[in-house]
């Protein structure tokens, strides 16, 4: 019998526009909207509906609004039947992950990501750090290139056997990229750097996974009611007595999303459905898995297409 995964969206994958149709058509959508603005103290929908883009991509707003834009999604689709037995995230997708799964309420899920945002937005304007996304060379090249390089950057998302992110102080990361493209012995190179505010998953973000864990410790949390594949652990989670710690632990250590996808599909998952903006996850399950599906829903339409055979 064949498993479904839920997948849930991560940071940069905002864009002016999403998640408005799915309000609009969903009363499960307006509702978690309603819980979101009430702890966050102000309009996230406003902002994510209309924008303005440099306002969106704040790090106190991108946040949480892919989230809201994700657990939207996530009750349209549970409107039209879904079902599903698994949920994981990338980076930031774990929070929206947490609330599908049952660790925590939508109210805890928000209380939490608003505090991870601010503490993150603070962290990032006193580092100044940058991220890059790596096509084409394998982990190992990459890793190797970080260690050659002057200054501070290191691998932290894992996200395909052909994708990996590094990320750092910003003169050595756009240090090692450009090694990078000028000594892969990869057919192609391409170097992408990322719409965030920071280095996230590195020592930069020190601070706020401090200051996360220490949040974190007065918000309750309880056992998944659905499979619960962590970045840190880059497999199921078991054991949730100690959220906390994991989720401070998560701003700072790498995502091993490849790892977790392996996982995934050895556990007897086949059907992947991305909830939140963009295609992002959707494509890197497309590149690394063989014999699966993978579909994304973020508007109207691409619900629609996801139902069409269910």
């Amino acid at each position: 019998m064949s498993k479904k995964m839920l997948l849930f969206s991560g940071q940069g994958s905002q864009y002016v526009g999403m998640g408005k149709e799915l309000y609009d058509s969903c009363e499960g959508a307006k509702a978690v909207a309603k819980t979101a603005c009430e702890v966050l103290g102000y309009d996230i929908c406003k902002i994510m509906f209309e924008g303005p883009e440099q306002e969106l991509n704040k790090t106190v707003n991108s946040q949480p609004a892919i989230m809201l834009c994700s657990l939207m999604a996530f009750e349209a689709a549970k409107e039209k039947g879904l079902d599903f037995d698994g949920v994981a995230g990338h980076s930031l997708g774990e929070y929206a992950a947490m609330v599908a799964s049952g660790i925590v309420s939508a109210k805890g899920g928000f209380e939490l990501i608003k505090a991870r945002a601010e503490a993150m937005q603070k962290a990032a304007e006193a580092n100044s750090g940058a991220m890059y996304a790596i096509i084409g060379p394998t982990p190992q090249e990459i890793e190797k290139a970080c260690e050659d390089t002057d200054g501070y950057v290191v691998a932290v998302n894992y996200n395909s056997p052909v994708q990996t992110v590094i990320a750092g102080e910003s003169a050595a990361a756009e240090a090692a990229s450009k090694l990078i493209s000028e000594t892969s012995t990869a057919k192609r190179v391409k170097v992408v750097k990322l719409n965030v505010a920071s280095a996230f998953h590195s020592k930069l973000m020190q601070s706020a996974a401090d200051e996360l864990g220490e949040f974190a410790k007065g918000v309750e949390f309880k056992a998944a009611q659905k499979e619960f594949y962590s970045n840190v652990l880059g497999e199921k989670l078991t054991d949730f007595g100690s959220m906390p710690e994991l989720l401070s632990k998560h701003i700072v250590s790498p995502v091993r999303f490849t790892s977790e996808l392996a996982q995934m599909q050895q556990a007897g998952y086949t059907d992947y459905i991305e909830l939140g903006p963009g295609k992002v996850l959707t494509g890197l399950v497309k590149k690394t898995l063989d014999g699966v599906t993978a579909v994304n829903i973020e508007n109207a339409d691409s619900l629609a297409k996801a139902f069409e055979h269910d």
